[in-house]
């Protein structure tokens, strides 16, 4: 059993304790969180009694293996090194950090402390997504990756109203790109490795993070294409064209709604009857690694983490999105 405690008590915490919860090895023990309010609050949905409102009692507790971090992006690494400092197997949600130098901490403390550390990309660990990279010489050599995850805040509303919410924030190193744009850019690093150029345009806010946003990139023998928004919906589907033929992608962070269209028109649904809550497989494969007793995880490796971090940061530099912590 892998006693888990999770640092963040929002609605992304939630769906990974319930699809963590379907493994037979996975136990919540602990609940952190700044105020003791919303410790107790979160802890009690679960009926969990072990609360903490401080960071080092909460990692120096013997009653907890593993952590999942989902607190502000500008907070993963230093929740993360405090965690593996103290001995402790860490998740860290998606975007990994807040720039390339925080995750070479991250991997250091890692391999320091012999502990596990992995990033919570949940799209890469979906059995579609296996599928589909299988599927990928049904289509012939391919030529271009399109990826399209446009998905309009409630925050926003707010932000409208002259209320500047979480997710809008430079100094929680946030942002379309981080949150969204992401799952974008991390499947087609796991597919096709690091791109040899990027290139990146955004619609910039006034607060100081972009509203939404495009990246264009490079491979030798491919060209890539992501977009992504957190002030417009789209209902256009994601592509990867070869030249025999087209997977179409309905939900890209899912992998959900493949199906291969070849060029006489005949079509090939690719569906391998998921679960529905995707959490489910990073948090089986995390435990599967605690449990080899790995460092690094063989899907989400710390070399498509490195990667995709720069191409954020090299996508960042174009669009001019500055956060606090890239002057740390």
């Amino acid at each position: 059993m892998i006693r888990f405690g999770v640092i963040g008590t929002n609605w992304i915490t939630d769906r990974f304790i319930d699809g963590a919860s379907k493994l037979e090895n996975f136990e919540l023990s602990a609940v952190y969180s700044r105020t003791e309010d919303n410790a107790e609050a979160f802890a009690s949905k679960y009926q969990v009694e072990t609360i903490f409102t401080d960071v080092e009692a909460f990692v120096n507790s013997d009653s907890i293996d593993a952590v999942y971090i989902a607190s502000p992006t500008a907070l993963h690494s230093e929740h993360a090194i405090t965690c593996m400092n103290g001995g402790k197997h860490v998740i860290v949600e998606k975007p990994f950090a807040s720039n390339e130098r925080e995750v070479l901490q991250m991997i250091e403390t890692a391999k320091r402390n012999n502990v596990t550390l992995m990033e919570a990309m949940k799209t890469t660990h979906v059995p579609n997504f296996k599928l589909m990279k299988e599927s990928l010489d049904k289509i012939g050599p391919v030529r271009r990756y399109v990826a399209n995850f446009c998905q309009y805040s409630s925050r926003y509303d707010k932000y409208k109203e002259g209320i500047v919410l979480n997710a809008f924030k430079p100094e929680l190193s946030n942002g379309s790109l981080m949150d969204i744009g992401v799952y974008c850019l991390y499947p087609m690093v796991a597919l096709f490795g690091e791109p040899t150029r990027v290139k990146a345009t955004a619609y910039m806010l006034e607060s100081g993070v972009d509203g939404e946003g495009t990246v264009t990139v490079d491979y030798p023998d491919l060209n890539g294409v992501a977009m992504f928004s957190k002030i417009t919906n789209s209902s256009m589907p994601s592509e990867i064209q070869g030249e025999k033929g087209s997977i179409v992608i309905g939900k890209f962070s899912d992998m959900n709604d493949l199906k291969i269209v070849y060029h006489d028109g005949t079509e090939e649904v690719l569906d391998t009857g998921q679960e529905e809550n995707t959490m489910y497989y990073e948090a089986k494969s995390f435990i599967e690694t605690i449990e080899d007793g790995k460092i690094e995880n063989d899907v989400n490796t710390w070399d498509s983490s490195l990667a995709t971090m720069r191409i954020l940061d090299q996508a960042r530099e174009e669009i001019g999105l500055r956060f606090p912590a890239d002057q740390k």
